[in-house]
């Protein structure tokens, strides 16, 4: 009996949450949590950028993008940028706008921008000396909420 390998290759190379961050404060890092709560039209629950007025209810960076940073010889951790998910294995900034992507078993984003104007003032900036949110970072809003914890996966419908 021969062993299809590509089935387990294909799952090792799922895209994946590696973690779940909030802040009670906009423009400040955002410290890890060990699972969050995404409120349909709202955001992660408890985070200080969730908010039925807005586009931006949950940001996204993928941990590729952070590497780079670490690779100027910054120490860094999820939520550094203020992200809310920090994710590998997805290429985010080639997403399309109205792009929908389903996290774990429930969860439903919907890309509503790519990038972001960042004021060189802001916090992330004075504390990393750069940010990549303006060019590497996305902001979708939540179409179906869910539980979101590190491990879960995503997919784009």
């Amino acid at each position: 009996m021969v062993k299809d390998n590509r089935k387990n290759k294909r799952d090792d190379e799922m895209a994946r949450i590696t973690a779940v961050c909030k802040s009670r404060q906009k423009g400040t890092r955002k410290e890890p949590v060990s699972k969050g709560m995404l409120k349909e039209g709202y955001g992660l629950i408890g985070d200080a950028h969730a908010a039925s007025s807005t586009h931006r209810q949950v940001s996204l960076l993928a941990t590729e993008s952070i590497d780079k940073m670490r690779g100027l010889g910054i120490d860094l951790s999820p939520g550094d940028f203020a992200e809310n998910l920090t994710c590998e294995g997805i290429e985010l900034v080639v997403l399309p706008v109205g792009t929908q992507l389903v996290i774990g078993k429930e969860a439903v984003l919907e890309v509503t921008q790519i990038g972001k104007e960042c004021h060189r003032g802001c916090a992330i900036f004075r504390q990393v000396g750069r940010c990549i949110m303006p060019s590497e970072g996305i902001f979708t809003r939540v179409i179906r909420g869910g539980v979101v914890k590190a491990g879960d996966t995503i997919r784009v419908l």
